[in-house]
């Protein structure tokens, strides 16, 4: 179950997904962040949501992998939803017992806020599973360029950023080594209370923590073997240039806040 999340991987691939500039994916990304916050009601949201299948189609990704994704998530979805549910009290009351209240409001608001944090996750993951590490580096590292004016170093920056989303997947995969060795010890992690689960997963929080530590430390050695001294006179393989479909980009997106926003305006509000 833990291998199977998907989050911070790079999957290569030459679509055209792939292929726009990766300063220009970051801050469409950003920007198509703000537009979920700023849907009002399920119909902007749900042009959010078709724009964003429309993405992972083109991309060429998995919708398999995409779900996988979202794995790790669920807890966070049913907590949020059970909130809205449970103590919204605005709207017309479908059931009251003590402090559950569930209401007409409260069911659609849990909705709408589910369908919000999927996407949510989902956009993050897509920028990840399009963008190389390398490549996502250095599109941070020029977009926030000017900060280098104050004494910022911001190739340090990009490079810290980069290296824990890299470290996503190969975390998880250590998760599931670490369990599945503590099993066949005769580890057991799914019965019992929570006080006896808890005391199982301590033997397998240890020794990630060491391996982890353990990583960190090979990877310093690593740089610091091949000279490794930040970003100053470093040149690059390859060299991010603005083409037809960067702007053709900026243009759908540009579009797409603008039919949000007027889908805000004409129609009826959920939150």
């Amino acid at each position: 179950m833990i291998k199977e999340i998907t989050i911070g991987q790079y999957f290569p691939g030459n679509s055209l997904v792939h292929r726009l500039d990766a300063r220009i994916k970051l801050i469409l990304t950003f920007v198509f962040i703000v537009a979920i916050f700023i849907c009002k009601n399920f119909l902007s949201l749900g042009l959010v949501a078709l724009v964003l299948l429309f993405g992972i189609l083109v991309s060429r990704i998995s919708i398999t992998t995409i779900l996988k994704g979202l794995k790790a998530i669920i807890l966070i979805i049913i907590v949020t939803s059970l909130l809205q549910v449970f103590y919204n009290k605005q709207g017309d009351m479908l059931f009251e017992w003590r402090f559950i209240h569930i209401t007409s409001k409260g069911l659609m608001l849990a909705g709408f806020t589910s369908l919000r944090i999927i996407i949510l996750v989902i956009t993050g993951s897509m920028l990840t599973y399009t963008t190389s590490p390398t490549i996502l580096t250095d599109a941070i590292e020029r977009l926030f360029s000017p900060l280098n004016k104050i004494k910022v170093d911001v190739h340090v920056l990009a490079m810290m950023m980069t290296i824990a989303l890299r470290f996503i997947p190969i975390l998880i995969e250590e998760i599931d080594k670490i369990m599945s060795a503590q099993k066949a010890r005769g580890a057991v992690f799914d019965e019992g209370g929570l006080i006896k689960r808890s005391k199982a997963l301590m033997t397998v929080v240890v020794p990630l923590f060491v391996n982890s530590f353990r990583r960190a430390y090979e990877l310093s050695f690593s740089m610091e073997c091949r000279c490794y001294r930040g970003g100053e006179g470093r040149t690059r393989l390859r060299e991010m240039k603005i083409g037809i479909l960067d702007v053709f980009a900026i243009i759908f997106m540009a579009a797409l806040i603008s039919s949000i926003i007027l889908l805000n305006i004409y129609f009826v509000s959920v939150i």
